[in-house]
């Protein structure tokens, strides 16, 4: 029997659906947190926040999960990567995260970025890697939504997940490069993955979802 932790806020829905249509319904219980499905492979589900489902899944409180893959970047969880899921916190299919400034600056590429800039951004260790390793020191100040909206006056770059940069766009930020492609993706505990009787069952789980 396996444990699952599945995602809540923006991969939610999705995720929901998904499960419904394998016939491994999410049933709500008076515990929204704490749901059940009724399946004799399944023992405990939970909804959580994707950003820490990598790292409880790598610490063995979850056998398998979904997640996103810049959450597993970011938490630096080692995991087992299972299956690619085609659904993302925008929509369908894979997004970016990619480092965006106002319009108005003279700069086209990152490597013309100003050292000591104000970066805001919800990845800062993807962030702060990605920067060490071009070599340009920058100030990063983490953020917990609409990022975008934080360019000119606050910040100068701003480091965010978009699928087509139209919400950058809109708000006046012009994209000068790219961090990384994510994913939504089923990831198991390595532990797990190696016992014959759970990877059997999280298979099983993952061909009926897919």
């Amino acid at each position: 029997m396996i444990n699952i932790a599945l995602p809540k806020g923006s991969l939610e829905e999705q995720t929901l659906q998904l499960f419904k249509e394998a016939d491994l319904e999410v049933r709500r219980t008076d515990r929204d947190y704490n749901p059940q499905i009724h399946d004799k492979r399944i023992g405990k589900v939970k909804i959580l926040r994707p950003q820490e489902i990598p790292t409880y899944i790598e610490m063995g409180y979850f056998d398998m999960g979904i997640s996103g893959l810049d959450w597993i970047h970011e938490s630096g969880a080692q995991v087992k990567e299972i299956a690619e899921l085609n659904y993302s916190k925008t929509g369908q299919g894979n997004v970016k995260i990619v480092i965006a400034v106002h319009q108005d600056e003279p700069v086209s590429t990152v490597q013309e970025i100003r050292p000591d800039s104000r970066i805001t951004t919800e990845y800062p260790k993807i962030t702060r890697n990605f920067f060490d390793n071009l070599g340009i020191p920058v100030r990063l100040f983490p953020s917990y939504g609409a990022s975008e909206a934080k360019v000119p006056d606050l910040m100068d770059v701003v480091v965010d997940l978009t699928d087509t940069g139209t919400t950058l766009r809109k708000n006046g930020l012009k994209i000068i490069g790219q961090i990384m492609e994510s994913y939504t993706t089923i990831i198991a505990n390595t532990k797990s993955f190696e016992d014959p009787i759970k990877r059997k069952e999280m298979e099983e789980i993952v061909t009926l979802l897919m």
